[in-house]
């Protein structure tokens, strides 16, 4: 007997608004051609399709007044876990309008203010007794080369064998965020243990194998690894796996590496983004003073 598959939220949508079915293909249509990812296209269309459904209709058919009593609604919502929620329904719902050249209703929609919050950064005697708690030698590989290289997961999970030169003592990052390829300098500390890891593995294609369709390592299994060595520490402090990236930026910084360099290394369009790191980086300060006092050595010779 053939089981009933429920519908996905889009495809009710779909149902109940049968003109939805185009634009969230000429939505789709646009997040491809602008590079976007996979997740941002899932995101914006799983939030109109929430709209569509509350209001039975297309939201270019909804009244301002509506919107904001809707979005109020989701804002105030004791269920929802943050304010990602009314977040992502403002994003997506803003998209969708200039998609449809409706940018006056894009612009009366609520500004939302950046978050502040600053990355939670683990010291070096926190992220060697994280290092030390895998028994597998994989989990102990993915832990420590993210933190060597300062990968994000989707990183991790789509590195190939063939992006690890051992010779060049550099990693080869594909199309990533942005759709950029960038290197990064290979941790010599690394080399021993994933050339142990590679020799015990039977990997052929992808550096970490795993259960995903065509045989990689999964985001939500990194996190895994990620959650269960650290409930063997006693690292009290909230992490997660984007937290070895965090660690990376902020070790180099205070390791004297220009914020340029470092911008290039984790792969941000816009240096801003990694100026936060600044933010929590203990640098060494600089008495301020002024550079003709350098330009001879240590001091001036005093003048009569």
């Amino acid at each position: 007997m053939r089981k009933k598959t429920s519908l996905t939220i889009v495809e009710r949508a779909m149902v109940l608004v049968p003109e939805f079915k185009d634009r969230a293909l000429k939505l789709e249509h646009q997040v491809v051609l602008r590079g976007q990812s996979a997740s941002t296209l899932n995101n914006y269309i799983r939030c109109i399709a929430l709209f569509v459904i509350h209001f039975e209709k297309l939201p270019e058919h909804v009244i301002e007044d509506e919107i904001n009593e809707y979005l109020v609604a989701l804002a105030r919502d004791p269920n929802a876990p943050s304010r990602s929620s009314f977040k992502h329904m403002v994003y997506g719902l803003r998209y969708y309008y200039r998609l449809l050249g409706m940018n006056k209703k894009a612009i009366a929609l609520p500004s939302l203010k950046q978050d502040t919050k600053l990355p939670v950064v683990l010291n070096r005697q926190e992220l060697k007794m994280l290092f030390s708690a895998p028994t597998l030698l994989k989990h102990r590989i993915i832990l420590t080369l993210i933190y060597s290289a300062g990968l994000r997961g989707q990183e991790v999970i789509n590195l190939k064998i063939s992006d690890i030169d051992f010779e060049r003592m550099v990693i080869h990052i594909r199309q990533s965020k942005y759709k950029k390829d960038r290197i990064v300098p290979l941790s010599s500390a690394m080399v021993i243990g994933l050339k142990k890891y590679l020799s015990a593995e039977n990997s052929l294609v992808w550096l970490f194998n795993g259960k995903e369709p065509d045989g990689r390592y999964s985001v939500k299994g990194l996190s895994w690894v990620m959650r269960e060595n650290l409930k063997k520490t006693s690292i009290a402090k909230s992490i997660n796996l984007h937290s070895l990236r965090h660690s990376y930026a902020t070790h180099l910084l205070e390791q004297g590496l220009n914020i340029v360099t470092l911008r290039d290394l984790l792969g941000h369009a816009d240096i801003s983004t990694t100026m936060i790191y600044l933010h929590v980086a203990q640098c060494q300060h600089i008495t301020p003073h002024s550079p003709l006092d350098t330009l001879y050595g240590k001091a001036l010779h005093k003048q009569a």
